[in-house]
């Protein structure tokens, strides 16, 4: 017989959740834009935010080209009561079948994301390391053991 015994693992010591939400995070290969359209009008989907590449910051050390601007950085969705994310490979970079869809886990603490991403990383493969993006105090891309894509990412500035 299995037992199941509730932990609080994932709490913090004031008793309230790290981690605010989970969220499935499709990946597509320049046509995101479009893809963004498709699930507006095939599910109805609402669109609470879309960023491009050329929204970001410039860096005169690392110019944007030319085909990565129009291109989706994040979009936010609401299909009925489920968030959804999306976003465009950059130029250049690969796109490989099979990794189209990974898992947004938002945390409301940088520290905390700091924490399990170092735990998800343990026999993993960082892709971007946790770090501060204009986006978010603490952002990284790992795969851990089990070959699972998260995306960890500080909703706010705490």
């Amino acid at each position: 017989m299995v037992k199941y015994i509730r932990t609080n693992v994932l709490k913090k010591e004031r008793g309230a959740d790290m981690v605010t939400g989970i969220v499935p995070y499709i990946v597509t290969d320049g046509n995101g834009q479009e893809a963004v359209k498709f699930y507006q009008e095939a599910l109805g989907a609402e669109v609470i935010s879309l960023q491009t590449f050329g929204d970001m910051p410039g860096n005169p050390d690392h110019p944007l080209p030319e085909e990565a601007k129009n291109r989706v950085l994040n979009a936010q969705m609401k299909i009925g009561g489920a968030g959804i994310m999306l976003s465009d490979t950059f130029p250049g970079h690969p796109y490989q079948l099979g990794s189209q869809v990974t898992i947004a886990l938002m945390v409301d603490d940088a520290a905390e994301a700091k924490e399990i991403f170092n735990k998800l990383q343990v026999d993993g493969k960082v892709t971007m390391p946790i770090q501060e993006t204009f986006w978010s105090p603490a952002y990284g891309q790992v795969t851990d053991k089990f070959g699972i894509e998260w995306q960890v990412s500080t909703e706010s500035n705490k």
